[in-house]
């Protein structure tokens, strides 16, 4: 559900967090007219395990990184060992 931008002519800008087919039209703390802003909100929260990029590579590019990370820790432990 987004956040909404409200202002009140007697309190104010206010945000309000409700449905999009909900619209408030007085206040609720004086029951006073209320007009919708315009928001400049461009907050984006990214959920999951990653991103488009990291989520859906290329099956040569994913076979490299493992190969890669397999050969990094084989020559770690051959190194704690000498």
């Amino acid at each position: 559900m987004p956040t909404y931008e409200y202002e009140c002519k007697n309190c104010g800008i206010f945000e309000e967090f409700h449905g999009i087919s909900t619209t408030l039209t007085h206040c609720p703390k004086c029951s006073g007219e209320v007009r919708r802003l315009i928001s400049q909100n461009s907050n984006i929260i990214f959920k999951g395990s990653g991103f488009h990029v990291t989520d859906y590579r290329s099956g040569d590019y994913n076979s490299k990184a493992a190969a890669e990370k397999t050969a990094g820790s084989s020559s770690k432990s051959e190194s704690k060992a000498s």
